[in-house]
């Protein structure tokens, strides 16, 4: 058996209850421990650890990141997750469950500038870093042994640390042969975790309910269910000519992937899928007019997210979330690529218009899809001298607002009360 201390980063020779070397608790032992190089790196309930780093008079309280009474937790701390709150969970329902919670309104701003900071620490150990989202990312350190005089699972151990102690935030380890593998072990030990899996995966895995897997949501559990599948070892024991018929044309792919299978390379090339902003409101509303003044500052907010990531949009998805928390998105194709809000709103405003009658609506939200560079954005031609005017504009109030602060200048539209409860 391979194990290591976590806090010195010694090979020891077998698992041991603490180090020989610095007296350390933290021991991580598994055969292929020294031999795996695939890891997936997920920060511990990020907002919250990036708030209380900020706020170190916040460590031992319970923090809740998130919007007002009618909004929805954002993140939280695992102090708040001992009283039962959750990720998604409405504000209402987990301040009653913790009800001296602190509850801190999101900062994208300073989680970016923490996420920027942890992938700098990542880029000395490999060129194979993935970003998946804004706290988490999955590495390859394949043949980067001599480069570290190290294995993957030290270097990834030191990484940890680093993070620690230079940005004051936890971050949990998965170290597997792939990077499902991977994934599933960083969420088995956090938070502070390091988790392997290897070749006794697929056996470690097969009693658990198959919503373990990533893909396998709601509708699909219940699809497996009634075909009597709710475990992963009767999902991963299907043919594939058995996984088609009961699963349809995904079948065979689900069942190689509860076998713990996946071929997926780390591509640091990859592009983001999507970006998007949403609010809730304080109150329904189905008025065309208010629902507009909440939808301008969306717009706004997706086109600087646009800019900042570098892309711009060739779609957008309009989602409404109706009194009775039913949820629907329409999605709206463009004609040209951009990332400038005006041509945002006016896209989507006639489809907000179209949904407006009976119902009334909680939440409104805008996303940018079809990705592409933001060198292609908003480029106008003969035909089209307005975007170019746009452009020049959008410019100078961002400018502006980088000198004088994101209130120094706005549109007339921006001007109507539009307080949102979550981000």
């Amino acid at each position: 058996m391979q194990a290591l201390c976590r806090d010195c980063d010694r090979a020891l020779a077998a698992p041991a209850g603490s180090c020989p070397h610095c007296g350390g608790h933290r021991i991580v032992a598994h055969e292929q421990l020294f031999e795996l190089a695939i890891a997936h790196v997920d920060c511990d309930a990020f907002y919250a650890s990036v708030e209380k780093a900020y706020r170190p008079e916040l460590r031992d309280r319970p923090v809740i990141v998130g919007g007002g009474t009618r909004g929805v937790v954002a993140a939280c701390c695992y102090i708040a997750r001992l009283s039962g709150v959750r990720s998604a969970m409405p504000m209402f329902k987990a301040l009653k469950l913790c009800p001296d919670a602190v509850v801190i309104r999101p900062d994208m701003a300073r989680y970016a500038e923490a996420a920027r900071a942890v992938r700098a620490l990542m880029a000395p150990l490999t060129p194979l870093v993935q970003p998946l989202s804004i706290d988490e990312a999955v590495l390859d350190l394949s043949g980067t042994q001599a480069l570290h005089n190290a294995p993957p699972a030290a270097v990834l151990s030191r990484f940890a640390r680093a993070v620690e102690r230079d940005i004051g935030i936890t971050i949990s380890v998965g170290l597997a042969p792939n990077r499902l593998l991977a994934k599933l072990a960083a969420e088995r030990d956090k938070p502070r975790g390091f988790y392997v899996f290897g070749a006794e995966a697929a056996a470690i895995l097969a009693p658990e309910p198959v919503g373990l897997l990533p893909g396998i949501g709601p509708a699909m559990q219940r699809t497996l269910a009634a075909r009597g599948i709710t475990r992963l070892g009767q999902l991963a024991g299907l043919s594939s000519r058995e996984a088609m018929r009961l699963c349809g044309p995904d079948g065979p792919h689900l069942a190689a992937r509860a076998r713990g299978e996946d071929s997926r390379p780390v591509d640091p090339r990859r592009i983001t899928k999507s970006i998007s902003a949403e609010m809730t409101f304080e109150t329904d509303l189905r008025d065309l007019a208010k629902l507009e003044a909440y939808l301008w500052p969306l717009c706004e907010k997706l086109g600087r997210r646009l800019r900042a990531e570098g892309f711009a949009a060739l779609g957008l998805t309009l989602k409404l979330k109706t009194s009775d928390f039913s949820s629907f998105t329409r999605a709206i194709k463009l004609a040209n690529p951009t990332m400038l809000p005006d041509l945002i709103f006016s896209a989507a405003q006639p489809v907000l218009k179209r949904e407006i009658g009976a119902s009334s609506f909680r939440l409104i939200g805008i996303g940018a899809s079809h990705l592409v560079s933001e060198r292609l954005a908003d480029q106008g031609d003969l035909a089209d001298t307005q975007t170019p005017r746009l452009v020049a504009r959008q410019t100078a109030i961002d400018d502006l607002r980088a000198r004088f602060g994101p209130g120094a200048i706005g549109k007339g539209r921006a001007l109507r009360p539009a307080k949102p409860s979550a981000v």
